[in-house]
Parts: structure tokens; C-alpha cells; sequence
């Protein structure tokens, strides 16, 4: 069974930073998509930077040079470091996998959210 675990979410004032984290455990890190999306009460959850098992990114563009993703796959672990945040940024962050479990299953799996708020 695959499962994200987040965390690293909190209160930051605008300007800030913070890093997000997501640890894997089930599948097989190393080849499965990683991304992060966020979502508030109301709305579509929507991406916010994705990562290939190759290392390819990509970003929405109201995050373009402010969030990093990164990978470390000896820790199975996908990182988003945000920096200059807006209060816009406040939502719950989702990551999200792409890939194969152990037994080489197509899974997509959520984790349960990491709740970010930026105060201005």
C-alpha cells in the first residue's frame, strides 16, 4: 500500500518562507511522478509543481521563481521550498504520486494535506 505522509505546512508572514516535505513508503519512488497541489475551502485542488522520475519540473505560473520541487529518492522523500510567499499561497498543500506500488500496481495516491497560512 503507498502512502504520502506531509509535512513541514504552518503560519508564515508574507515574505517568508517554508518547506514542505512528503515521505513515501509502498511504492517504488525512484520511477512514479511526484507533485504538489493546493487547494481552499471552495475551490479545485489545483498543481502547483510536479516533478518527473527523470528530474523534469514544472510549475503554475503564479509560483515561477518563488517554489522549488525537489527530490530525494534514496529518502523517497519529494520536497517543495517556497519562498517570498503571498498570502494567496494560504491553502491546504497535497502531494501527490503518480506511479507503481511494490507489486508494479498503477497507483495514484494523495496524501492527507498540509495546511499553509500566510498572514500579510
Amino acid at each position: 500500500q503507498v502512502q504520502l505522509v506531509e509535512s513541514g505546512g504552518g503560519l508564515v508572514q508574507a515574505g517568508g518562507s517554508l518547506r514542505l516535505s512528503c515521505a513515501a513508503s509502498g511504492s517504488i519512488f525512484s520511477r512514479n511522478a511526484m507533485g504538489w497541489y493546493r487547494q481552499v475551502p471552495g475551490k479545485q485542488r489545483d498543481v502547483v509543481a510536479a516533478i518527473t522520475s527523470g528530474g523534469n519540473t514544472n510549475y503554475a505560473d503564479s509560483v515561477k521563481g518563488r517554489f522549488t520541487i525537489s527530490r530525494d529518492n534514496a529518502k523517497n522523500t519529494v520536497y517543495l521550498q517556497m519562498n517570498s510567499l503571498k498570502p494567496e499561497d494560504t491553502a491546504v498543500y497535497y502531494c501527490n504520486s503518480k506511479g507503481f506500488d511494490l507489486a508494479y500496481n498503477y497507483r495514484e495516491v494523495w496524501g492527507q494535506g498540509t495546511l499553509v497560512t500566510v498572514s500579510s
